[in-house]
């Protein structure tokens, strides 16, 4: 039987020094960077109104009981659904009711968006500035060098992601070209940041894609309306099925350990 051909680069060691340890170091300072520098620009948030506060809760407590509505028994279930279905079409909840239907006011107008848009800029400022620099920096020295190969092998698939760069079409999968490594450290250095500055940092993009998940946040913005995000809820409640997680538990524990 034929065994598989081994491909073999012969790299020169000090690729290991002056390219992927320097992208390394480089990619951690600048994490660290720019954790502080968006510590710096973050302005103080203000205090909500009850109301507000009450009006976001509301729309999170109705996506929660959607998620979690199997847990609950039946008549529970039927309980709370009434509960917030009317509440959500009355208009309950709402932080002000006296403006229900009418036009939301123009964003730009208002100084809390304005400050709100003002503060996202300037998060996208701080993450997009040092990598498209770093990009350039590794595109204008280290462009073409094959730096690395994995220990463990990979389809074929994995090709485009670890080999940018390099536009050879015979080399192994499992060889990381200087570009790839980038794009590597870029997405892979989070236990690292978390390590360094605590879990609780703003070094990685996926501490903010993690944050932007939340069901709840950024639900309530300055330019939606909340009345439709509460009637758009209460569509999504009574088209909903729901299934007891315990329906019929006493057979299924019984057909288990029925001999």
């Amino acid at each position: 039987m034929a065994q598989p051909v081994v491909q073999t680069i012969h790299r020169d060691p000090a690729l290991f020094w002056w390219i992927l340890l320097p992208i390394t170091v480089v990619m951690i300072l600048t994490g660290i960077l720019r954790h502080y520098a968006m510590t710096l620009l973050q302005t103080t948030p203000k205090k909500q109104p009850l109301a507000t506060i009450r009006q976001q809760r509301s729309l999170v407590r109705g996506i929660t009981f959607r998620q979690h509505a199997n847990v609950l028994s039946p008549s529970s279930f039927q309980a709370r659904k009434a509960y917030f279905v009317e509440a959500y079409k009355e208009g309950k909840f709402l932080a002000d009711p006296e403006n229900r239907g009418k036009p939301r006011p123009n964003p730009m107008t208002d100084p809390a968006a304005m400050e709100g848009m003002m503060g996202m800029m300037k998060g996208n400022m701080a993450m997009m500035i040092p990598q498209t620099l770093i990009m350039g920096w590794i595109n204008a020295f280290f462009s073409g060098f094959v730096i690395m190969k994995l220990p463990f092998p990979l389809t074929p698939q994995f090709k485009s992601m670890l080999q940018s760069g390099v536009g050879t079409r015979e080399l192994d999968v499992r060889w990381v070209s200087s570009l790839s490594w980038y794009f590597l450290t870029l997405f892979g250095l989070q236990p690292v940041y978390n390590f360094i500055l605590g879990s609780n940092n703003s070094a990685s993009q996926a501490t903010q894609q993690m944050a932007q998940a939340n069901p709840g946040a950024g639900m309530m913005g300055p330019e939606q309306d909340p009345d439709k995000l509460f009637l758009s809820e209460a569509e999504n409640l009574e088209v909903m099925e729901h299934r007891w997680i315990l329906d019929g538990v006493e057979d299924r524990l019984l057909a288990q350990f029925a001999f």
